[in-house]
């Protein structure tokens, strides 16, 4: 494949998906001189509110789908779980980026750890689950174990913590007794994660230092970048794995690979994220190119030169819980610390485990951000870490 022509500015991008990482997507690709059409169900969806136009339709609406194949020059998906019919549908009628293909191996869990093993990547031992006679046959060494259902589980959904077979077959079944992928449960030191951008043809590969990851609940709550807690092999071989993944895929767009560490320095992939993540919102506000132009620049087949980090951060996830009584936190708490920088993503309804925005403080030193952010974290009734 050669490298896609270039779609200029000025002309009009697609993204299927309304939430916080297309509103994100829509202000790097206006900053860049782009026009926006945004497809979302909900009729005040946080990228929907900032785009240019708003179709709120299903995401497999066929009315919907041929007005972004008529208007958008280019079009991209803003999560995983957007149907992977309807990309490759629009394929068909105009450049897509991440593919239907990649998207669909990224929808489900077998078929990622499928992709892990072809590459050579170690992942968690595992075993499929669709099946009375497959729940039977799981071997003994895969206990005590974290059983997701293949598809859909984003977050800590659709997850359970088992420790025997009893829990095991109890969990299989309030899951609705679907196809699931029970791993073993890792001794893990951390986790982290690598963002990168693929050009159409693969001549450039573009990626960010990795990203250290805490979460709470299935949710991420911390992230620092960079992080000199990543030793230089581990962080070169995670950007190895990353890379040979998306080589294999063939993709196209900006791909997260979330990697576990275990405690022998193991290095093991999770999961994957066919779009920019949340570990990557640091990129905004602490590099010269955010991984939300990466995406624009991907689709539209722009120059991808090699980042320049020029601080150090820690982003805090906002989630609706410090919201009381629908009472926002009094921000200026948290503003008044140098280097703060606050994202919220324009969402009327805060509930607990919903993601409102983000805080990323920056700093000259890796030391120094952290101390912002704890500072911050105080601030805000968020615990320590």
């Amino acid at each position: 494949m050669s490298p896609a022509p270039v779609i200029a500015p000025g002309a009009t991008l697609g993204v299927l998906g309304g939430g916080q990482l297309g509103r994100m997507f829509v202000h790097a690709a206006q900053r860049l001189g782009y026009r926006c059409l945004v497809v979302d169900p909900d009729s005040d969806s946080p990228a929907g509110r900032v785009a240019e136009r708003h179709l709120c339709a299903d995401y497999l609406d066929a009315e919907a789908l041929g007005t972004v194949a008529r208007d958008a020059d280019a079009v991209t998906t803003e999560f995983e779980n957007v149907p992977a019919q309807a990309l490759r549908g629009l394929a068909e009628r105009v450049r897509v980026a991440p593919g239907a293909a990649a998207v669909a191996t990224c929808q489900d869990r077998a078929l990622e750890k499928a992709l892990f093993a072809r590459c050579g990547v170690p992942c968690a031992p595992h075993a499929v689950i669709d099946s009375e006679p497959a729940l039977a046959a799981v071997p003994d060494a895969l206990l005590p174990g974290i059983l997701k259902t293949a598809q859909l589980g984003y977050d800590g959904k659709g997850q359970r913590s088992v420790r025997d077979r009893h829990e095991l077959a109890a969990a299989w079944r309030q899951l609705g007794a679907v196809r699931c992928v029970l791993e073993r449960r890792l001794d893990l030191a951390c986790e982290i994660s690598v963002v990168l951008a693929r050009g159409a043809g693969g001549d450039a590969v573009v990626s960010y230092p990795p990203f250290l990851n805490l979460h709470r609940d299935g949710i991420l709550a911390v992230t620092s970048w960079p992080a000199p807690q990543i030793q230089s092999a581990l962080a070169a071989q995670a950007d190895a794995a990353a890379r040979t993944i998306a080589r294999n895929l063939d993709y196209v767009g900006v791909l997260c690979v979330e990697f576990f560490v275990d405690r022998g320095g193991g290095l093991y992939a999770n999961e994957m994220a066919p779009r920019p993540h949340n570990s990557g919102h640091c990129t905004i506000d602490a590099c010269d190119a955010s991984q939300f132009e990466w995406q624009v620049r991907t689709m539209a087949g722009l120059p991808l030169p090699a980042p320049q980090v020029h601080s150090h951060a820690v982003m805090l996830n906002l989630l609706g819980d410090l919201w009381h009584d629908g009472v926002a936190p009094d921000w200026r708490t948290v503003l008044e610390l140098p280097g703060a920088h606050l994202h919220l993503y324009g969402k009327a309804l805060a509930r607990p485990g919903r993601k409102m925005g983000h805080l990323t403080l920056t700093a000259p030193s890796a030391a120094g951000a952290d101390v912002l952010a704890r500072q911050a974290a105080q601030r805000l009734g968020l615990p320590d870490w």
